[in-house]
């Protein structure tokens, strides 16, 4: 029988299977490279992946919960198309959630915390400059999940966590434009400076223009794919 010291070691974390599958197939869809209306072939997708059918096809029924495959029944799973009425809708309600979480955060947030969100923009801002744009766009995703979180509200947390999962795919779609990436990371340096300032009216405004401008964006490139 083992030592009370040795019952107290802390066990070794294992990652299940179908999360990593869930977090690889979402960055191929959320990239790009399984464009919408891509059937997800399991015989290939398992031989990429290196994993068995199961855990891939637990990971297709969670993104498909999150808006991003379509389950056909009888025909397997595709890429769901990016529909310009929803990411309309999904975006306005995230700029609500956002300008809200803003203004919250300049009273809750610790120094700690601004901290957190300001080494994550550095970081963001080095992407940007070697022209990392899946680098950037972890960073970017993370400091907004920190003002987030920093409104110390679960609900508008858990709300936002929701939503994000299927605008993750059109926020990044955004930032395909040079113009735009170049606005986005200005508009975020004004976010610092609100934010570091506790300035909660400015930083409302500018997470509310700031999601608003990238849904012109989006829709500005989804009208333009229609068209082409």
């Amino acid at each position: 029988m083992g030592s009370i010291q040795e019952l107290a070691a802390p066990r070794i974390s294992r990652r299940p299977l179908h999360e990593e599958a869930v977090d690889r197939l979402r960055d191929l869809i959320v990239q790009g490279r399984l464009a919408p209306g891509t059937r997800l072939n399991e015989r290939l997708l398992t031989g990429q992946l290196g994993i068995s059918r199961t855990p891939l096809r637990e990971a297709i029924k969670l993104l498909a919960t999150e808006g991003l495959v379509e389950l056909l029944p009888n025909r397997g799973a595709i890429v769901a198309p990016v529909e310009p009425a929803r990411v309309a809708e999904t975006l306005q309600v995230m700029g609500a959630l956002e300008s809200l979480a803003g203004e919250l955060a300049c009273g809750h947030a610790s120094d700690e915390r601004l901290a957190e969100i300001r080494a994550l923009h550095y970081e963001m801002l080095a992407m940007h400059a070697r022209g990392d744009l899946a680098g950037y766009f972890k960073s970017n995703q993370a400091i907004h999940m920190k003002i987030v979180e920093a409104a110390g509200n679960a609900v508008l947390a858990n709300t936002y966590r929701q939503l994000n999962a299927y605008a993750r795919r059109v926020r990044y779609m955004a930032n395909l434009s040079k113009e735009r990436w170049d606005e986005a990371v200005s508009e975020h340096e004004e976010i610092l400076r609100a934010l570091a300032a506790r300035d909660a009216s400015q930083l409302k405004a500018l997470l509310r223009d700031h999601l608003a401008a990238k849904l012109a964006a989006v829709l500005a490139a989804l009208g333009a794919r229609q068209a082409a």
